[in-house]
């Protein structure tokens, strides 16, 4: 069975963990790490010979536009991350528009081919934003895969579907949440990020293999490029739970990709969205 790989495309201070200890105003002043690290991503799945889709910001893609060529010459799929990590729940619809308006232009420009997918910073898509499948609609995206179906203290929408939906009645855009294992009444999640990085490999393989033989259904899963870079810089005045969450075995994430590579069969998000697209459920929030 076809799984969905994705890779966030953000830099190492970008992230969620560290925007309370870390301004936007100063992101210019921060190390760029993304680009290199992009690049070992690229050799990794060179490597073990997958493809992916690489979500990514229109912040990172203005700074290098030869880092986000280089993923479209290697065939996988670009697209969208919005501009610059913020979080849907604080746009209004008129905001969010002029978002997805200008992350897309810059990617379109860096990479030379058309942006169909999008996913929301933060999987930040929920209750609070049933209005933001409308826009996604109106500027022409065919799939979105924003939303994490549990519940979690920075993110997630339990109520949703655990596989692919339609959220518009009248509409072709189709959402694929990221992957969670049902274990009795619990929901777990299971696509990747640190959860992937902290727990043992052999949850991983056995939730996505649950989904596929169990549900007969894809995993989606993802991860970010500072993952993979124990040498980045320490953010010394972080929140304790950030740091653990961020740093934990970065030196091993690797190695882990290269085994989940191995075990499982992996594909483009634009690819697997036209498969789920024959089988969603009706989803109107």
């Amino acid at each position: 069975m076809l799984n969905g790989l994705s890779v966030d495309v953000e830099d190492w201070f970008q992230v969620g963990a560290f925007e309370s200890t870390i301004a936007r105003s100063d992101w210019d002043g921060m190390a760029l790490r993304v680009g290199d690290n992009i690049r070992r991503v690229l050799d990794l799945f060179d490597e073990v010979g997958v493809k992916a889709t690489f979500f990514t910001l229109g912040w990172v893609a203005e700074r290098d536009p030869a880092m986000v060529r280089s993923i479209v010459e290697r065939g996988h799929e670009l697209a969208s991350h919005g501009y610059d990590h913020t979080r849907v729940f604080t746009f209004d619809a008129r905001e969010f528009g002029a978002d997805l308006s200008k992350s897309r232009a810059i990617l379109e420009d860096a990479g030379g081919t058309e942006i169909s997918g999008y996913r929301a910073p933060s999987f930040s898509i929920d209750q609070r934003t049933p209005w933001a499948y409308e826009v996604l609609a109106e500027h022409g995206y065919a799939y979105s895969s924003s939303v994490a179906p549990i519940r979690h203290d920075h993110y997630g929408w339990r109520e949703a579907p655990r596989f692919a939906f339609r959220p518009l009645a009248d509409g072709g855009l189709v959402e694929i949440p990221v992957t969670t294992a049902q274990l009795g009444e619990r929901r777990l999640a299971a696509g990747g990020g640190g959860f992937f990085r902290v727990l043992p490999y052999a949850f991983s393989r056995w939730a996505i293999a649950r989904v596929n033989r169990d549900d007969r259904r894809p995993a989606v899963f993802y991860f970010h490029p500072w993952e993979i870079d124990p040498g980045q810089p320490r953010v010394a005045d972080a929140p304790l739970r950030s740091k653990l969450r961020h740093y934990t075995n970065l030196s091993g994430m690797a190695d882990k990709l290269r085994r989940l590579a191995g075990d499982f069969r992996w594909g483009r998000m634009d690819e697997l969205a036209r498969i789920e697209a024959q089988r969603c459920v009706e989803f109107a929030p």
